[in-house]
């Protein structure tokens, strides 16, 4: 079978891991905007090409014969590169243009959970730039807010009150900017923990991976500016440390709702949905919908997965997902990213990175990085990633950091995630917030 891959980020070297990985005979083959040295090794052949080059990657998918395409990044869905490669013959691991809506349009999204009736909603309201003063009174109203752009920022345009904003003031003059060059979504500041859930979806059915916390901030301590994921790390089983399952099966019929409320709205869901929630005293509410793997969340997850990836797709892309038994290992993981040093605003670029001994029982999953003359340069973002899977999350920390010490450079990384005093600050927190 031969298989396409589109992008280049740890989450798509995650990805082409587990394909390789199946039981069939799978030729991989990759497009990608720069080289990435661990996809590279795994493919049969690689463009280089901007990933929303939809008609240059179409043709190339037609002339390798490409019969199955997973999608990693969120910009070529956006660009419609699902709707283009189904028109030419090609089962696409990744939704369309109106189903993928969900991701790149935020307002769209809030909206629609409104209509739907769909639960874990927060209290917003969407504005445009003529809309400036009603903004403006809706952030006096609510007083603790979030602000976000309706449209994709990777990870990086959502401002929150005491974490962006000093004052309302503070609030408004976002507000501003953002109105400038796209709506925006204004809604309630939601207080709890963090957590992620990944689902395969056919449109109909759901199977979900275990839940993960991924890790925005720079600096060990959550501080720091927000990046596009520091780390990240998922327990031995389908729940985190503060959760329940009453918290968890919230979760999942929230996702459940919302691929029926696309499918009466004609529109199915074949794909990765992944939510990300607030766990709130309430219960969980959403912080927002992807359209594919996160990253780091993909580490986290994939590695563990017993089910072939090819066999996934397959039934997810004939709508079959409910006819196969998709399961997990029982393990803990946790995901660290290094990143260049001064990352996320000033990080030096092009220095080499160095393995200099074994990894031990760690996983590398390299990022967004350039290989050249046979070396491995960084780029402004995220470089390497490292993942440990153990009995335990603490054991699983354990092998991360031993691991750091093989990778040479100029590189930077949080030291925090997965280790005991976070989790238990996660726990005091949750129990806090739920009264206790």
């Amino acid at each position: 079978m031969n298989v396409l891959l589109i992008g280049g980020g740890g989450r798509e070297h995650a990805i082409a891991e587990a394909i390789k990985r199946s039981r069939h005979d799978v030729k991989l083959y990759t497009a990608m905007s720069k080289r990435n040295p661990g996809i590279a090794r795994l493919s049969e052949d690689v463009l280089l090409m901007k990933e929303t080059e939809v008609e240059r990657i179409k043709d190339y998918a037609l002339e390798k014969g490409i019969e199955l395409c997973f999608i990693g990044p969120e910009a070529p869905l956006a660009a419609g590169m699902t709707d283009q490669l189904e028109a030419g013959g090609v089962r696409v691991f990744g939704p369309t243009l109106d189903a993928a809506r969900i991701e790149f349009d935020k307002a769209w999204t809030r909206n629609f959970m409104q209509e739907h009736k769909i639960k874990g909603n927060p209290h917003f309201k969407v504005f445009d730039r003529s809309q400036l003063r009603e903004a403006h009174e809706f952030i006096d109203l609510l007083g603790d807010v979030v602000v976000k752009p309706a449209g994709l920022t990777g990870g990086k345009g959502v401002r929150v009150m005491g974490d962006h904003f000093r004052t309302l003031d503070d609030a408004k003059e976002y507000t501003d900017l953002v109105l400038e060059k796209d709506d925006v979504v204004i809604e309630e500041r939601l207080v709890g923990e963090e957590f992620t859930l990944q689902a395969f979806s056919d449109g109909t059915h759901l199977s979900f991976a275990p839940a993960v916390q991924d890790h925005k901030r720079a600096y060990d301590g959550d501080r720091g500016p927000n990046t596009g994921g520091m780390g990240s790390y998922s327990d031995a089983g389908e729940t985190l440390p503060f959760m329940n399952y009453y918290d968890l099966d919230a979760a999942r019929e929230i996702m459940q709702e919302t691929i029926d409320a696309l499918k009466a709205d004609g529109i199915i869901y074949k794909g990765l949905l992944y939510g990300q929630f607030m766990l709130t005293r309430e219960g969980p509410k959403v912080i927002e919908f992807n359209a594919r793997f996160g990253d780091p969340e993909a580490m986290n997850t994939l590695p563990l997965l017993n089910t072939d990836i090819i066999d996934i797709a397959e039934h997810v892309t004939t709508g079959k997902l409910n006819e196969l038994d998709v399961s997990f290992k029982e393990r803990a993981s946790v995901c660290k990213y290094l990143v260049p040093e001064g990352y996320p605003e000033d990080p030096v670029t092009d220095t080499e990175i160095r393995i200099t001994e074994p990894l031990g029982d760690a996983l590398l999953f390299y990022s967004s990085v350039y290989e050249k003359d046979g070396k491995v340069y960084t780029t402004s973002s995220r470089a390497i990633a490292l993942v440990g899977i153990a009995e335990n999350i603490i054991e699983a920390e354990a092998i991360v950091e031993e691991a750091m010490h093989a990778i040479k450079g100029s590189l930077h990384a949080r030291h925090d995630i997965g280790t005991e005093q976070l989790l238990q600050q996660r726990i005091d927190h949750m129990n806090q917030v739920r009264g206790r």
